[in-house]
């Protein structure tokens, strides 16, 4: 199906490094850059402030309101929306492996194979798993954390004296999620498979078949549907009643790129897609209809975010392309 554009709903500008990551705060984007700045964007008007001074490859999320990033310095920084940096951790220049927040302001992070949770309340524990920690994802109720590493994840619940519980299943697990209602944690594997498994009955799930590794996921908002990344499509799973085993995924968006990026709407059945060649497109699952947000350019995108109403789609790229899009 070709692709209308939405090409002039866009406001484009350099960010100048590599974008490793995004997130609204309010009404105006963050987006987190390899080279330890962050640039902030509220209805046109740009700044850059300097989050990790000599610091790169960062990783972030958002917390608190305030956009949460972790670098090789050691340290983890909490941005605001008015350019005010705070140091929330200092590891003392122990790479920060693995980032995690909630809107609450609760907080999690790994060096290695040690993991350290931080309630809303600042009260801080920690856990060491038997391998280096490669991702973590907050449940979106109740203060649990998924931690992904060699031969499975972890389940722990920080609050709870031995809260751990473990998913055991072989291989190099790189990234996890925990779905919006609490019953699977999925992640994706080195040998370019996920692995889920359904929490009431510990139930293993294996969706494969891709070409390249999976390093995004993105739920919809009830859970129903799990998009992923590392196709020449977006590969969307079915999650409604019982789990996607037995069930083919949907493909969305098929273009000859590798698809980098996936983030659902936050409340309608419409994915936003980055692929390998730097174009993104806005998909609707109802009927497949397909938008185009950004021309392709040879620069993957590397990061994509909504905010919070879903009217406004932030996105970056590996070259410092970056842009928002406003819906009309």
């Amino acid at each position: 199906m070709s692709a209308v554009s939405l090409l002039d709903n866009v406001a484009s500008f350099e960010a100048q490094a590599h974008v490793t990551g995004l997130g609204w705060l309010g009404g105006t984007a963050a987006f987190a850059l390899g080279d330890g700045g962050v640039w902030l964007d509220s209805a046109g008007e740009r700044r850059r402030v300097e989050a990790h001074k000599d610091a790169g490859a960062l990783i972030a999320t958002t917390g608190g309101g305030r956009l949460i990033t972790g670098g090789d310095d050691g340290r983890i920084a909490a941005t605001g929306a008015d350019g005010t940096v705070e140091t929330l951790v200092d590891e003392k220049g122990r790479w920060i492996t693995a980032l995690a927040a909630r809107p609450d302001g609760a907080l999690a992070w790994s060096t290695g194979k040690e993991v350290k949770a931080r309630d809303a309340k600042g009260r801080e524990t920690a856990l060491t798993v038997a391998t280096t920690a490669q991702s973590l994802d907050f449940a979106a109720k109740g203060f649990r954390l998924a931690i992904a590493h060699y031969n499975g994840a972890t389940l722990w619940y920080p609050a709870v004296e031995n809260g751990v519980e473990t998913l055991a299943w072989k291989g190099s697990h790189i990234d996890v999620t925990i779905s919006p209602d609490g019953q699977y944690v999925v992640t994706s594997m080195q040998e370019n498979t996920l692995h889920g498994w359904r929490l009431k009955d510990g139930k293993d799930m294996r969706m494969a078949g891709y070409p390249a590794k999976t390093r995004s996921l993105s739920w919809s908002r009830e859970g129903e549907w799990l998009a992923t990344s590392g196709a020449e499509a977006a590969i969307v799973w079915p999650f409604a009643k019982g789990g996607p085993m037995g069930k083919a995924p949907r493909e969305c968006g098929v273009r000859p790129a590798i698809v980098t990026r996936v983030a659902f709407h936050p409340a309608a059945l419409v994915l936003a897609a980055g692929y390998a060649d730097g174009a993104v497109l806005m998909i609707r699952l109802t009927d497949a209809a397909e938008l185009f947000v950004r021309a392709p350019d040879d620069s993957p995108v590397t990061a994509l975010a909504w905010d919070a109403k879903g009217a406004r789609l932030a996105f970056g790229t590996e070259s410092g392309g970056a842009g928002i899009l406003t819906l009309p």
